[in-house]
């Protein structure tokens, strides 16, 4: 998760000895390091929450889902009013936001309460990832702005990374509320910096505009239909009629909004930057890491516990291996950079690091030796690395200065939207492939019945209730048996992952072979 911008004001330029650049950077990335950190954190934190509030399932998991939806939804919104308003000024106000909302999620006395909260912290975050690295574009330049992108994909993967963690032992040491409660605090230190970032950035006017009102709104309208579709695809059935719905009027909406769009004076959407080929085929390198990488991070800890046996302790040890490459990958790409190797060759190796990882991770299985797949994780997490702050400094130097922070916007849209689509999909496939398996083999087991909430409940890694289900009378050997299907189905969802990374490498690599080299959209 990254996003860069440059000035629609002045030049990137900026002299080395300007006063408040070290403080704005810090700023600006313990902001960013903030978001992932929630995102992958807040998670750990939901059976507390669920024990402390009396929360059903549906609304216990719109905290996190609210928070993934309004950040989706409101990424493009923030970076058009940023390029209006100001960076500086649309920064301070997500950041503001954010910290109000992670305040509030903390004080919250019921589950409404706090989904609420969240969704209103996503909109904060949304603010932050559009604005936060247009600053640092508007900053820094040359090889001084290559090590700042760096810096703020090794954050935000670091974010990623010990969310979790982090989160467990506030969880466990003071209590669930103090993990958003920390968020506040930390945003609070953000806010205090405002002053010195806007000393660092003087001609940050904005272009005065008028905000595009029936556009946002429009795609705010299309986004929450189509995110709240891939949410609840996995509860409700891909097929059901609530499913199809949202995404038939996702689908009118988008139209709507284009043709709105087309015709507006100042839009939010300036579609003629995706007549850039070039930029479009960068926007698409996160996707692929959405499926390739993103699906992984997820869901490989379930296959963990589940399939090989593995306590939490150990599965969380086993996933540096998948994480490690994203802290230092980063950093590495931006001293290839300044060394001389092009930029889309080390995107081209990231993009080639999914698909061989993904394929790699077949090895996987329930007797596994960790040596054996240690390098296939590796691999796969450098595929995530390598593009991370790379990838979007790249797609915005194709922008017109003026109209980056409304790009950044859409990258993000597509990077965060693609991560909702890549963890749905994969967590319904999954289900769905081993509800064959087991429907396949569960007559052997006397008593054995009800193949699709057995897997709904082995999907998640929980098969001891997914044995209570099934009513097996010998409960230790289907114990073994849904072990041995987790493990297939496992096997048939990477086989797809790493197709679809193979279709979207194809498409990138066509984009880039055409299209402007510059900023002419």
């Amino acid at each position: 998760m990254s996003t860069q911008t440059t000035s629609s004001a002045a030049p990137p330029v900026q002299a080395e000895g300007q006063p408040g650049r070290t403080l704005t950077l810090a700023a600006v990335l313990l902001a960013v390091f903030v978001v992932p950190m929630s995102i992958s954190g807040t998670a750990v934190a939901l059976s507390d929450i669920g024990a402390d509030t009396d929360a059903g399932l549906a609304p216990l998991q719109w905290v996190v889902n609210a928070f993934n939806v309004a950040f989706a939804c409101f990424t493009l919104v923030w970076g058009s009013v940023a390029d209006i308003v100001g960076r500086v000024k649309a920064f301070a106000a997500g950041a503001a936001v954010y910290a109000v909302a992670s305040l509030a999620s903390a004080l919250a006395t019921n589950v409404l309460w706090l989904d609420g909260a969240r969704a209103l912290a996503g909109i904060g975050g949304a603010a932050i990832f559009s604005c936060g690295a247009a600053i640092i574009a508007t900053v820094f330049d040359g090889p001084a702005r290559a090590k700042a992108f760096a810096l703020f994909g090794t954050v935000a993967g670091v974010g990623v990374a010990i969310g979790p963690s982090l989160a467990g032992v506030l969880v466990q040491g003071l209590g669930w509320r103090w993990v958003f409660a920390v968020h506040a605090v930390a945003l609070l230190l953000v806010l205090l910096a405002v002053p010195a970032i806007a000393k660092a950035m003087p001609a940050d006017g904005g272009s005065g505009a008028s905000i595009d009102v029936p556009g946002s709104a429009l795609f705010v309208v299309a986004m929450v239909l189509l995110t709240t579709a891939i949410v609840q695809g996995s509860q409700w059935g891909w097929g059901s009629t609530g499913v199809l719905a949202l995404f038939a009027g996702a689908v009118v909406v988008l139209a709507v909004f284009a043709m709105v769009e087309n015709r507006a004076q100042h839009p939010m959407l300036d579609l003629s930057v995706l007549r850039n080929r070039r930029f479009v085929g960068l926007c698409l390198v996160p996707v692929a890491a959405s499926f390739g990488f993103v699906t992984m991070l997820t869901y490989l800890p379930s296959y963990l516990t589940a399939a090989t046996g593995r306590d939490t302790g150990a599965a969380g040890l086993i996933m540096l291996l998948l994480t490690a490459p994203v802290l230092v990958c980063p950093m590495l790409a931006a001293k290839l950079v300044t060394r001389g190797i092009s930029a889309l060759t080390l995107i081209y190796v990231s993009l080639a690091c999914l698909v061989v990882g993904d394929l790699a991770l077949t090895l996987f299985s329930p007797d596994v030796k960790i040596l054996v797949v240690a390098l296939p994780m590796l691999v796969t997490g450098a595929g995530m690395g390598l593009s991370a702050g790379l990838v979007d400094g790249q797609a915005l130097e194709l922008i017109d200065p003026a109209k980056a922070g409304m790009a950044a916007g859409f990258l993000n849209t597509l990077r965060l939207g693609s991560e909702a689509i890549a963890v749905a999909v994969y967590g319904s496939v999954l289900a769905t492939v081993l509800g064959t398996r087991i429907e396949d083999g569960i007559g052997d087991y006397a008593g054995a019945a009800n193949a699709d909430q057995v897997a709904d409940q082995a999907a998640g890694g929980d098969f001891a209730r997914a044995t209570q289900v099934s009513g097996a009378v010998d409960t230790e050997g289907f114990t073994h048996f849904l072990a041995q299907s987790y493990d297939s189905a496992f096997h048939t969802v990477l086989w797809g992952l790493a197709a679809v990374c193979v279709v979207l490498c194809a498409v990138v690599a066509a984009l880039l072979r055409g299209g402007p080299a510059k900023n002419t959209a």
